[in-house]
Formats: structure tokens, sequence, C-alpha cells
């Protein structure tokens, strides 16, 4: 059965307004093409859905069932149009993000206020995985966009560099090294380290860095990885306790260092800062609630830019 929608919305309006003519007026169209859109539909459904009666008409038993379920799919598609509608304009939708702990702890709380301040309407779903998973999400429409640390290691993903990040150092107060402002990676080896678990991103950055430190510097004794952690929170307790030292974000760390309850050093040159930045599917049309996070993340991470540039 071939029950056209032209045809079911000529139907409609005969039946709701009682008349051919005032369906024509109605829908802006002649009398005879109502009139033959209903004779069409009455030939697919097989049955008389109206009986003419002079200038009016009422409707057979098998019109009245089809007019039930016509208002029904009509309303649903006046409910899916209003529910687009609020889509197009921010209004409803959702929006699924991924990206580490750490960025969705002190990176990206500015960005997330000032979306929901600004689309209040709009769901956010945050799911906090390392950067190499959170690619793979991204790669399996698991998640909309990713915030990682890059670069990225996985092909199919279309990259946009967001903020340089900065790897800084810690230690307890007391700790010998508190006191300097820049210190040498290799005399981080000579202390109990403290560093995230294997798998996260910056964890096999360090495990390259402790590699070829200890080999141009001949570290001895052996490096110690005292203890391997799920969390930067846990990290930098356990540091300011005195167990050993790590390196983290210094955005990771400001709370702390401007209450005096950890110190830090700067341990890598400019040309090995890491940066941040946001993937998506390559070639793949970001939705509009997408779109609009993208922008707020630009405006909120990199700030305004001056003119000309």
């Amino acid at each position: 059965m071939n029950l056209d929608s032209e045809r079911l919305a000529a139907f409609r309006a005969v039946a709701r307004r009682g008349g051919f003519s005032r369906a024509a007026a109605a829908l802006h169209k002649t009398q005879p093409a109502i009139s033959q859109a209903v004779r069409a539909l009455e030939e697919d459904v097989g049955e008389e859905l109206l009986v003419r009666l002079g200038r009016g008409v009422r409707l057979t038993a098998a019109g009245a069932i089809l007019l039930e379920h016509v208002e029904e799919s009509f309303a649903a598609l006046d409910r899916a149009r209003a529910r687009l509608a609020a889509r197009r304009d921010l209004e409803a939708g959702e929006l699924a993000l991924g990206t580490s702990d750490t960025n969705a702890c002190y990176v990206l709380p500015p960005v997330l206020e000032a979306f929901r301040k600004r689309y209040p309407g709009v769901e956010l779903r945050l799911s906090n995985r390392p950067s190499a998973a959170t690619e793979a999400q991204v790669l399996a429409h698991e998640v909309d966009l990713g915030f990682v640390t890059l670069p990225a290691q996985r092909e199919g993903l279309d990259v946009e560099r967001m903020v340089t990040r900065e790897d800084v150092a810690i230690f307890a107060p007391d700790h010998p090294l508190a006191r300097r402002k820049r210190i040498r990676f290799h005399e981080l080896l000579r202390h109990p380290l403290l560093l995230l678990d294997r798998g996260a991103r910056t964890r096999a950055f360090l495990d390259e860095q402790i590699v070829r430190a200890a080999a141009v510097a001949s570290v001895r004794p052996p490096i110690r990885v005292a203890m391997e952690l799920a969390s930067i929170e846990v990290v930098k307790r356990l540091v300011a306790l005195g167990f050993g030292v790590s390196v983290v974000p210094r955005i990771a760390v400001a709370a702390e260092l401007a209450a005096g309850t950890l110190c830090a050093a700067g341990v890598f040159p400019r040309a090995q800062a890491r940066s941040l930045g946001v993937v998506t599917r390559r070639n793949a049309r970001l939705s509009l609630a997408g779109q609009a996070f993208l922008a707020i993340m630009r405006e909120v991470l990199r700030g305004p830019r001056e003119p000309g540039r």
C-alpha cells in the first residue's frame, strides 16, 4: 500500500473541512487536484474513504480508521519539526565530549560553564578516558569530539590545536629541589618518581624522557618509579607528603602553588612543550551544538585575537 504524504494531506484536509473546495483553498491547490489525490488514495487503500454528499462529504468506516492514524502521524511529524527547530536554534539537543581526567578537571571547566550559560537546553555528556581512548571513541562515533593531548596518534581524525600545556616538576616544600625555578630532567631521576599509570599519554611521554635522560646523564643508582597512580590528584597529595617527585601540567597545581603546599620548577625547554587540541572524525560534519562548543572553546582557551592577526 502506497500511502503518499501529499494524498494523505489532501484526504485529511477534506475530512477536516467537510468538502473539496474548502480543502483546496486551505492547501492552496485546485479542487480537481484535491479530488484526484483523494481518488488515488482510495485506489491505494482499496476502499472508499469519503461519501460525496453534494458539496459536502462524510467519512466511511474505512475513512474514519485512516483519519485517526493520519492525525497521529501528522502530529508526530509536527513534534519532530519542533524538536529539529529547537536543535537548530540550540534550544535543545545533546553533545557528547571525550577527554582525560586532567583536562576535565583543570582545562575545560570554564569552557563547559560558558557553554552551559549560553545554551542551557543542550545536554552535555562527558566521557573521561585517556587521550588514546578518547580518539578511539571519536572514530567509533561514541563522542562528537575529543579534547586530547597532542599529537593525535590515530588515522582518520581532523586535529585543531587549541593551547600549549606547560609541564612542571613538583616537590614537597621541604624537598632539596624545592627552591629551584628550573631543573634538568635527569636531576629528577635521582629521586623516587610518582607517575600516572601506563596508558596515559603523559606517562608515555615521561617514559621517553626518562630513557633519553638516563642514557645521556648515566644516572646512578637505577631510576626508581616508586608509585604508578590513576589520578593527578593522588599524585599531588603524595608528593606534598614527601613520597617522591613528579611531573604534571602547571595548570593542575595552580592552587597548591598559591597555597604553598607544593613547589614547582620548569623542566622542559619551550620546544618540548606539548599541546592540547580537539579531534573530530575526518570529513564528518560536526553538529550545530558541536560547532558552537568549538567556537566557545576557541574563545575561552585562546582569548580574543588582536586585529589583523
